[in-house]
């Protein structure tokens, strides 16, 4: 057994609390104590130092290589593996270009089209037919995934406390959904913002299949512009935005919010969070989210405080959120071919471990999914009991 081999496995041996199998060049090692509970192939041994630099982008790019294999159910071993991610090593030093990137608009357009202008055509494979790249809500044990997205719109528009006539803006509005389901319910008036061009086209695209023309309207601009639209708003919403906005924006991104809301009005902000302030795992970063980072609920709540944003309301849909993910990857796996087909091989993998790794670590508690409901200073005029 060669060196490598050995100070491979001897550093993989922090990783007990769950015990499982490891292959490599025929030769079977235990990890832990008592029956594995999952096994894996190693074709090619990761180097220790990569792995002290970042634990997490090396058994990714090994995964994503086929130099390391899950024998069996991915989602499975990652349930098993990533709630040790505390045990995860990240020199900050060496990977501080990739984890603490520029905030400049200019940047964090580029950053968010990299993910979200991929392709329609690549999204429409797995998503449902809402295309709703966020957390669903399942009423019932049974719910379908495009249940579970309109589900969660109704939900998120019953918080908002909608009126005919109302004014809404939708901050990373998507390909719509909400945008559209509350014109046609509540006959509101709505804005929608992104910075995807493929987004904005689907969006508008809908909008004239609705005949919603005269109701919504949507435009290609970053948050801190609103000011600038010399408007305001009944209520806002944002959905799976906030993850983008960056550690060190966020009292600015609320400052924009209450800025165009007006006196009294709701703001639901839903958005994947987290217990501590993490700077965000380095793979995640390279290669699927550059520039994310997942906000503390104590930070948002903190900033939310001192501008006056009183926080009425608050749920976690961190299982949720695992159920949605599970769902989204057994659509990817049965369009898989032709995830290939249009990139290759090396990325289906990336995305599969990208989306059944999310699924883990929603399971696991590593991270969550909050929906707060904010009123721009104080509002006597809701109802005093949970509306929704």
């Amino acid at each position: 057994m060669g060196l490598i081999e050995n100070e491979f496995i001897k550093f993989m041996q922090k990783f007990d609390e769950h015990p499982f199998e490891m292959t490599i060049n025929g030769n079977k090692h235990m990890i832990g104590e008592g029956d594995p509970t999952f096994s894996i192939k190693v074709n090619r041994v990761p180097s220790v130092v990569d792995m002290l630099t970042s634990t997490s982008i090396t058994l990714g790019e090994a995964y994503m290589n086929g130099d390391i294999e899950i024998e069996g159910d991915l989602y499975k071993a990652l349930n098993m593996f990533l709630g040790q991610m505390g045990k995860f090593s990240t020199d900050q030093n060496k990977l501080k270009k990739l984890i603490f990137t520029s905030l400049s608009k200019k940047n964090q357009q580029k950053e968010v089209s990299s993910h979200y202008d991929i392709g329609n055509d690549f999204y429409s494979l797995w998503l449902d037919e809402t295309m709703s790249y966020s957390c669903g809500y399942f009423k019932k044990e049974d719910d379908t995934l495009y249940q579970a997205q309109v589900n969660k719109v109704h939900h998120l528009l019953d918080k908002m406390h909608l009126k005919e006539g109302m004014t809404i803006l939708d901050i990373g509005c998507g390909w719509g959904f909400l945008l559209i389901e509350a014109a046609k319910k509540y006959k509101v008036k709505g804005l929608g913002i992104t910075l995807s061009h493929e987004q904005k086209a689907k969006f508008e695209q809908k909008i004239k299949e609705e005949g919603l023309e005269d109701y919504l309207e949507v435009e290609l601009m970053d948050y801190r512009d609103l000011l600038k639209t010399d408007r305001t708003f009944d209520s806002i919403v944002s959905v799976g935005m906030l993850e983008h906005v960056g550690r060190g924006n966020y009292a600015e991104y609320l400052q924009c919010v209450k800025s165009v809301l007006v006196p009294g009005g709701i703001f639901v902000l839903h958005f994947i969070s987290s217990l501590k302030e993490y700077p965000g795992d380095a793979w995640i970063k390279k290669y699927i989210f550059p520039g994310g980072v997942i906000p503390s609920l104590r930070e948002i709540i903190s900033d939310a405080g001192d501008l006056r944003l009183y926080t009425i309301d608050v749920e976690s849909l961190r299982r949720h959120y695992n159920k949605t993910l599970l769902y989204w990857n057994a659509n990817f796996q049965a369009h898989r071919d032709e995830v290939v087909a249009m990139f290759d091989e090396r990325f289906a993998r990336m995305w599969e471990l990208y989306l059944c790794s999310c699924a883990a670590t929603f399971w696991n508690g590593v991270i969550d999914l909050h929906q707060i409901i904010f009123t721009n200073d104080v509002n006597n005029e809701l109802p005093m009991t949970r509306w929704y």
